[in-house]
């Protein structure tokens, strides 16, 4: 397997990104690489979940829960009525094929489902099978990243030529346009990057040429984050080892970076049609040297680098983490549980979850961590933190 480290990677993508908390991974890849097998597993995995409420927006989206042990432990104390966890909305984007930046196979609508994600879910084969076809009729997974890529930077050329022709276009009887040495100076960087067949990401850029540049072309494809999730064998994915896992690591290093999970559709299936036996599933753990089920990695994976946290409210009759983007002020954060408590935010009161696990004394109750001045009450300037539990107040006239 890649060493960790090597897998981690600062969310460079979120500068690029749109500052919202419903966001969207979509799960691309080649055909028959196991991109819809895996998209199905976290779809049944979801409708699966106890208590957790499943919506298929349609045949190609799902909602999925966020595994999140402090979500689990404030449910297990309150006990409430309703328990509604975080949630990673995620699309399957229908199999790419080389040449579908000039319309081949779905071509254009592909890539136009692409640009209407925030992230992307790279999945690559590399296993053999002789029951699954491989469109290229051979195994490589390097050069199934470098079609991929390649493709969307085609894509990628294609539409900032045209938006920048666009801005830049000057009207009859007009004056020519002044242009920002920002704009310029980003507009350089990412035709270089892409003319190269280069993610865009890959360029230095500072946070003015971001934002303008941004402006401008707000749908390019190759400036959002990307995991990539390689698809093993099942014997491979116990074993820990495949000639594949390092020449992919490489090849990720040197095109941007990115997060790296193996993975194994053929094992993850297994473990899921033993869901409902635990006996058995763990027989088949303990036999396959421990292997678990990478599934609840892949979410908050793609949940982290969509830049997105969560906070709690937390009662009687409900538990629940909402959505907020790295960054949300606290008004924020109150109008994602509705609009009012935005416009009428007062102040928010906060206790950190680890403070109130560590203090509540297992009540569920905040009576103690306001005699240790642990619960806070906080202004229109408050940052929001992941798993802070929040009580708002607002008033809104008439």
């Amino acid at each position: 397997m890649p060493p960790k480290k090597a897998e981690e990677n600062p969310h460079a993508g979120a500068r690029w990104g749109r500052v919202k908390a419903n966001l969207k991974m979509g799960v691309v890849g080649l055909p028959n690489v196991g991109k819809s097998s895996l998209f199905n597993l976290l779809t049944e995995q979801s409708a699966a979940a106890e208590n957790f409420p499943f919506c298929t927006i349609d045949p190609n989206e799902a909602r999925c829960p966020v595994p999140d042990q402090r979500f689990k432990w404030l449910c297990e104390l309150y006990k409430p009525g309703s328990r509604v966890p975080a949630m990673l909305q995620v699309t399957d984007i229908a199999g790419l094929i080389r040449g579908a930046s000039e319309g081949a196979g779905l071509g254009n609508a592909f890539l136009s489902h692409i640009q209407a994600v925030d992230g992307i879910y790279h999945v690559v084969r590399a296993f053999e099978s002789d029951e699954v076809i491989h469109v290229d009729d051979s195994v490589d997974p390097v050069r199934d990243l470098e079609t991929i890529q390649s493709e969307l930077c085609k894509k990628d050329l294609e539409y900032v030529e045209k938006v920048c022709e666009a801005h830049e276009k000057v009207g009859k009887g007009q004056k020519a346009k002044k242009l920002s040495d920002a704009y310029l100076s980003a507009k350089e960087k990412v035709f270089e990057h892409l003319r190269n067949s280069n993610p865009a990401l890959m360029a230095d850029y500072s946070d003015a040429e971001i934002a303008e540049f941004k402006a401008v072309a707000p749908s390019l494809i190759t400036t959002k984050p990307v995991v990539y999730l390689i698809n093993l064998s099942k014997k491979a994915f116990i074993k820990k080892k495949s000639k594949w896992l390092p020449k992919i690591a490489e090849w990720v290093q040197s095109h941007g970076g990115g997060t790296c999970i193996p993975f194994s559709v053929e094992y993850e299936q297994e473990l899921f049609e033993l869901r409902e036996d635990e006996a058995a599933k763990k027989q088949l753990v303990d036999a396959s040297d421990g292997a678990k089920s990478v599934l609840p990695r892949v979410i908050k994976v793609g949940y982290k680098e969509l830049n997105l946290i969560y906070f709690f409210t937390a009662g009687e009759k409900e538990v629940r983490a909402w959505n907020i983007y790295n960054g949300a002020l606290a008004p924020q954060a109150a109008g994602a549980i509705h609009t009012d408590f935005e416009r009428g935010f007062i102040k928010a009161e906060v206790a950190g979850f680890d403070d109130f696990k560590e203090h509540c004394g297992g009540k569920a109750t905040m009576a103690n961590l306001k005699a240790l001045g642990k619960y806070r009450q906080e202004g229109k300037a408050y940052v929001v933190k992941d798993g802070d539990i929040i009580e708002f107040k607002f008033n809104v006239s008439k």
